[in-house]
């Protein structure tokens, strides 16, 4: 039997909890208000109708029960999420503490939310355990609301009050101060320990004023921007005006409350004006400048002692003109056209220069700078014209001109490139020479110099900020020395010597630079062309040495007798300095085979050199191959001189050559040696030394080809050589 069973049912009195339970679903709806029950698990047991219209869900009361709350979600006031399990509702089931008047806030499942005011109480049975509690509820929104509402109008009461543009305090009906905000603290320089609670007419510099003021609103009167004075902390006076109105009860003055507008400025700045239009007055008079106002239609209305002087004419003459009538000519349209655009409003004011008349003829130069001086509407009142006398400035200006033309057209006609720039190294100027040398014409902006690139000697390329010029002008002081390598757009490169120069004005100060880039290709090529002179010369000197170290040797081995050793020796000898001499004068660059043939058979034929013809193209001969040649004809040449053609006074010599094949690729130099009407020819019993120069000098130097034939008729020689191993 289960202990229900065991009382009576006429004796057990029901328990609130028990009764709530019992009691039919009516009951509960009719509750003015949200109500729900929970057991003492706190499992939901019952809810009304309008407990589920503001959850705006009606929770599940047999299968999936909820706990605490049938709220989609609870948040306190400050937005903090609230768990069901340590909500108000599970605080009242496990510890038996009642909830008064504790605001949750309640979020709908469609996210809407309200603030809720909870009441819960903890039911008991008679025992005194828990059984359970029960939650009343309600939606205050609207009143926390009203509530927001009224803390934030208060708010920006205190906040109109404290943090006001303008001074603001409150004086009861006995004249002591109640209230005062910042900004009337601020204007006087008291704290509020200092200023609050003291009597009013403590502050104010004058006695009958503030009797007045008290007088007026204690009478009810209202003051708008009443003049006074109020002493500062700091023993300075502050103008002020008040504007105040006083609050009455029953008949009874409770108190004022008064704006106070600082107009310390203004009134200083009036007295500001007074004073400067006494001083603007005495400063009009006594202006090294002329001064003068004119109506809309240019008559004047005021002028200066310095304009009449400037002007050579006297103050009553100048105040019946208008300012265009002493304007020249070519000048009075512009001045004209300003001056209309001004009255109209189109500019606030103008500048020019023009040239006006004296009585005598004579032109001044003026700088007119031309204002307005317009009422509160904007309406043109009269024109300020500040007129200064720049003729000696003109004419100076005109000369500076000049001679800057004359030093412009002197760059310009300079063959050396120049340019110059400011202090910062910004280009200003360059001639023609630097656009001719650069390949370029320099752009606005371009710093340090006009070419494109910079290299260093080195060919290592040379950044525009680390050129002489930016060296010149980092640190202030003529570079000179220096070379570099300009780049032309095309890529072509000169070599050029710069010449930078720092400019100063009359103070010392750094104003800019000038450069003249001066094109050293010449010298570079002539450097080049010594050195290659010079190391040339070094290579022909060893072998030459070598030529006549083997020259003496052979002939000494091959000659007769001493006589005949020096006679041949010293034949040779001629020969290989003959070749010498022709380079020499051609700098070793070329020399042509017609030249080389006349220098040595000339000498060596004497009086038979008119039998001899020479005959072939222009054929310029390198240093090899000229001192080869050379060699090989002076052999031929002697031989014919003591045993050929040319020993006899019938016989002739004939010189020839030509170029074979030259459009192949590889043409050949031929060379013909023809001797005729000599001696009968026999061809010698051994070959002489003579045979084996020519042979080493012709195959071995030149790669070529000799052809020696002893003819009856007379000796004959073809010499065959490349034109690679021979041409310049």
């Amino acid at each position: 039997m289960s202990n229900i069973e065991e009382f009576p049912l006429p004796a057990r009195k029901l328990s609130e909890y028990d009764a709530l339970v019992a009691a039919a679903p009516s009951v509960l709806d009719a509750i003015p208000g949200a109500v729900y029950l929970c057991d003492h698990d706190g499992w939901l047991v019952r809810y009304n109708r309008e407990a589920a219209a503001l959850w705006g869900r009606t929770p599940a009361l047999e299968e999936k029960r909820e706990r605490f709350c049938g709220s989609h979600a609870l948040f306190l006031p400050d937005g903090t999420p609230l768990a069901h399990e340590v909500c108000p509702m599970a605080t009242a089931v496990f510890t038996g503490k009642e909830t008064r008047n504790a605001e949750v806030v309640i979020e709908r499942p469609e996210g809407s939310r309200f603030v809720a005011l909870v009441n819960i109480r903890p039911l008991k049975d008679h025992e005194g355990r828990i059984q359970g509690a029960i939650n009343c509820f309600q939606d205050i929104s609207v009143h926390k609301a009203i509530e927001e509402e009224v803390r934030r109008k208060n708010a920006d009461l205190e906040d109109f009050f404290e943090n006001s543009a303008i001074g603001l305090h409150i004086v009861g009906g006995d004249g002591i101060i109640q209230r005062a905000n910042k900004a009337e603290l601020a204007l006087l320089g008291y704290t509020g320990e200092e200023y609050v609670g003291r009597h009013i007419a403590e502050f104010h510099a004058d006695a009958p004023v503030i009797g007045d003021i008290l007088h007026k609103l204690a009478c009810g009167e209202k003051l708008d921007r009443y003049p006074a004075r109020l002493c500062a902390k700091d023993g300075s006076i502050k103008h002020v005006l008040i504007t105040s109105n006083s609050r009455f009860e029953d008949g009874e003055f409770i108190n004022t409350r008064c704006f106070t507008t600082d107009v310390t400025d203004l009134y200083e700045a009036e007295r500001a004006r007074r004073d400067s239009e006494e001083r603007l007055a005495a400063t009009y008079e006594a202006a090294t400048i002329g001064i003068a106002e004119a109506d809309s239609a240019g008559h004047l209305l005021r002028v200066n002692d310095a304009l009449c002087q400037m002007l050579g004419r006297s103050r009553e003459e100048l105040l019946s003109m208008t300012f265009f009538d002493y304007t020249q000519d070519g000048d009075r349209e512009e001045d004209a056209a300003l001056y209309a655009r001004q009255i109209l409003g189109e500019i606030d004011s103008y500048a020019l220069r023009k040239r006006a008349s004296k009585p005598d003829g004579t032109t001044v130069y003026l700088d007119i700078h031309s204002s307005s001086v317009r009422n509160e509407a904007g309406g043109f009142r009269y024109g300020v014209r500040v007129i200064q006398d720049v003729t000696a400035a003109k004419q100076m200006e005109d000369q500076i001109r000049a001679s800057e033309q004359h030093m412009r057209d002197l760059l310009e006609a300079l063959p050396a490139a120049v340019y110059t720039t400011d202090a910062a190294g910004r280009i200003t100027f360059y001639n023609k020479a630097a656009v001719e040398m650069s390949g370029r014409t320099p752009q606005a902006g371009d710093m340090w110099c006009v070419t494109w690139r910079l290299f260093n000697p080195d060919g290592t390329p040379l950044p525009h900020d680390e050129c002489p010029m930016a060296v010149a002008l980092k640190e202030d002081r003529p570079v000179r020395g220096a070379e570099a390598i300009a780049e032309r757009p095309d890529g072509s490169r000169i070599p050029v010597t710069p010449y930078p120069t720092p400019l100063h004005d009359a103070d010392g100060n750094l104003v800019g630079a000038i450069n003249m880039l001066v094109d050293i290709t010449e010298r570079k090529q002539a450097e080049s062309r010594q050195k290659t002179l010079i190391d040339e010369l070094n290579h022909r000197v060893k072998n030459t040495l070598a030529t006549v170290q083997s020259l003496a040797g052979q002939t000494a081995r091959h000659a007769g007798d001493l006589d005949d050793f020096q006679q041949r020796f010293e034949g040779r000898l001629l020969a290989l300095a003959r070749a010498h001499d022709l380079l020499t004068k051609r700098h070793w660059d070329d020399a042509p085979l017609e030249a080389l043939a006349r220098e040595v058979l000339t000498p060596l034929a004497g009086g038979a050199a008119k039998r001899i013809s020479i005959d072939g193209p222009l054929v310029g001969l390198n240093p090899r191959a000229a001192l080869s040649l050379t060699m090989a004809l002076s052999e031929l040449a002697t031989n014919a001189v003591k045993y050929g053609a040319l020993s006899s006074e019938a016989g002739s010599l004939s010189v020839a050559w030509r170029l074979l094949d030259e459009t192949e690729a590889k043409p050949r130099l031929i060379f013909e040696w023809r001797e005729r009407g000599g001696p009968p020819v026999r061809p010698p019993n051994r070959r002489g030394f003579g045979t084996r120069l020519m042979e080493r000098c012709i195959e071995r130097d030149l790669g070529g080809e000799l052809d020696l034939a002893f003819e009856p008729a007379g000796v004959s020689c073809r010499i065959s050589i490349p034109v690679g191993q021979v041409k310049a």
